[in-house]
């Protein structure tokens, strides 16, 4: 979930050649290794002070090999959460093969292991930490390309799981899309209604409510 709208603090001039690894044009650049980077720059300091030289510099690339793929930290922060959130086991169960799996009470479980894992996520929780008004556009406005994959993730789940009998009928965008509208508002304020619970519990109440709406 990343956001067009702050200002991306300008990087300062770029170093002589002789300074930087040089970049092996063949091979172009390891992009895991420039999102880890960026995912470490950003745990350590935050997201509005992270600049892409100082990912390149992390990386051991230089600045100008990183532009050539992403112009700006508001595109590389978004392949980040793209990957952090596409690594949850929940996600991986969604996105199987088996259809016979996809019911409403294992649906529900990996719903609620994708919500709690983006939540507890480090890098997350250090967006909202340090920029929480980042965030906004992608609760209020839009959607990011993060939640675009997920909600791609999710219309296929429920589309399986249609055909094989196993969850409610129903256009899967919007059964899909209540899903997911439902898991922004654990994720963001699921935080706020821990006073009298603990976070498990108020993990069985959402899993309670994705598997009985799912259920035909």
């Amino acid at each position: 979930m990343t956001t067009e709208r702050h200002k991306v603090k300008r990087d300062p001039p770029e170093h002589s050649s002789s300074d930087r690894p040089p970049l092996d044009r063949q091979k172009g650049i390891d992009v895991d290794a420039v999102l880890d980077a960026a995912r470490e720059c950003v745990i350590a300091v935050g997201w509005r002070r992270t600049t892409l030289t100082d990912v390149a510099r992390r990386a051991g690339i230089s600045r100008m090999s990183i532009y050539r793929k992403w112009q700006d930290m508001t595109r590389l922060m978004s392949d980040v959460m793209a990957r952090e959130w596409s690594n949850s086991s929940g996600v991986h169960l969604l996105a199987g093969n088996d259809a016979d799996r996809l019911t409403p009470e294992n649906v529900s479980a990996a719903v609620v292991e994708v919500a709690t894992a983006v939540r507890e996520n480090l890098l997350f929780q250090k967006v909202v930490e340090v920029d929480p008004e980042l965030l906004l556009p992608y609760v209020l406005h839009r959607r990011g390309r993060a939640q675009n994959s997920l909600l791609s993730v999710l219309e296929a789940a429920v589309k399986a799981g249609q055909d094989a009998q196993k969850l409610r009928q129903g256009d899967p965008r919007g059964v899909a899309r209540t899903v997911l509208t439902a898991m922004q508002g654990f994720v963001f304020s699921g935080k706020t209604m821990t006073d009298s619970l603990t976070a498990n519990e108020l993990s069985e109440q959402y899993r309670q409510l994705i598997e009985r709406y799912l259920t035909p």
